[in-house]
């Protein structure tokens, strides 16, 4: 969890929570601003905003030690975890993990529209109202249009840019209006 979400529980300024840990004001409005990186603080730091914060040094380092991998292994995932979960288990994780918030946080929004546009696609064909908690995230799109690695090889291979319209006049509709072409999530491997 993010420290600005915990501070939002606590009902907490940064002034407050600067006082509190007895840290600098400086350093808690850094760390908050994300100029200063707290994987990057010392384990001092990290101690007295866990304290104060009352979350494990743990919880709350480890969001930030979250690195980015591959958007094609991402998705892969994703579709291993909707085929192991089934539809109804899924939506349940998916709302309980909140993932898309947290990826929209940290401005990956390939991986936060990814999982929105995957909620929204399950929640439809299964006749399950949309969670209106992500509305505002409805209104963003990707500015380039993401295809598959796959469809982006063979049209370069055979010089043939049809194959990416063709790709997106086939993709989920809850998919493309992110801008993500995206055909199929099902047959997972």
């Amino acid at each position: 969890m993010m420290i600005d979400d915990l501070m939002k529980k606590k009902k907490m300024t940064k002034y407050r929570l600067a006082k509190d840990t007895g840290l600098p004001y400086t350093t808690v409005n850094d760390i908050c601003s994300g100029k200063a990186h707290l994987e990057k603080c010392s384990a001092e730091t990290i101690y007295k905003l866990s304290k104060v914060l009352n979350i494990s040094m743990e919880a709350l380092i480890e969001p930030s030690l979250v690195k980015r991998g591959s958007f094609e292994l991402f998705k892969s995932n994703v579709c291993h975890q909707l085929k192991e979960a089934g539809d109804i288990n899924y939506i349940i994780d998916a709302l309980e993990k909140d993932d898309i918030s947290f990826y929209f946080k940290k401005k990956w929004y390939r991986e936060s529209f990814y999982l929105l546009a995957m909620l929204d696609y399950i929640s439809r064909i299964n006749h399950i109202p949309l969670c209106s908690k992500y509305d505002s995230m409805r209104r963003c799109r990707l500015q380039e249009t993401v295809y598959p690695a796959d469809i982006r090889l063979i049209a370069s291979i055979e010089n043939k840019p049809k194959n990416l319209t063709d790709a997106k006049k086939n993709s989920i509709p809850e998919f493309l209006h992110f801008n993500i072409v995206e055909s199929e999530v099902r047959n997972a491997a």
